[in-house]
């Protein structure tokens, strides 16, 4: 019964974001997720391929019986985008579409948390291959952390001339 109910989660989380990763990637329909227009393309195009990719790692490998390892990763992967963008709520004051953020990344984890047995079928990683890792990861977390950190400007009234 309790694996039944975790592909019912992992189901509906990889639903939501795929369809919250498509329209991000080919940027039609993107006006009814807040905030996006203060987001450049590139960032939006890279956010709707993590959000497509960690949907299909998330069921597939489950589906087809290989690499189910990658299962628990891709919910961690939903968590953190998902804490990332309540963070961006947070700072623009958005405090329902904060929370419903916060809740989607405690359904990730808690998916995370049901199949983490997945990965000890996982290849192992070098020690030599973590610093390089480390030095790619580092700087895309202190940009977003400063993205997330900077300043909202107000819009004021428009001005006529």
């Amino acid at each position: 019964m309790f694996d039944i109910v975790v592909w019912i989660a992992e189901g509906f989380l990889a639903l939501f974001f795929l369809a919250a990763g498509l329209p991000k990637i080919i940027g039609r329909g993107i006006e009814r997720w807040i905030g996006f227009d203060q987001v450049p393309r590139g960032l939006t195009i890279l956010i709707g391929c993590s959000e497509v990719g960690a949907a299909t790692a998330l069921v597939v490998p489950l589906l087809i019986d290989e690499l189910r390892w990658t299962t628990p990763l891709a919910a961690v992967g939903i968590a953190v985008i998902s804490l990332m963008a309540s963070g961006f709520h947070l700072r623009n004051r958005e405090w329902l579409a904060s929370l419903e953020t916060v809740l989607w990344a405690s359904l990730a984890v808690s998916i995370a948390i049901a199949r983490w047995g997945e990965l000890s079928a996982a290849p192992s990683i070098s020690r030599d291959l973590l610093i390089p890792l480390w030095l790619v990861l580092l700087p895309g977390i202190i940009t977003n952390l400063v993205f997330l950190t900077r300043a909202t400007t107000p819009a004021g009234p428009a001005v006529r001339g």
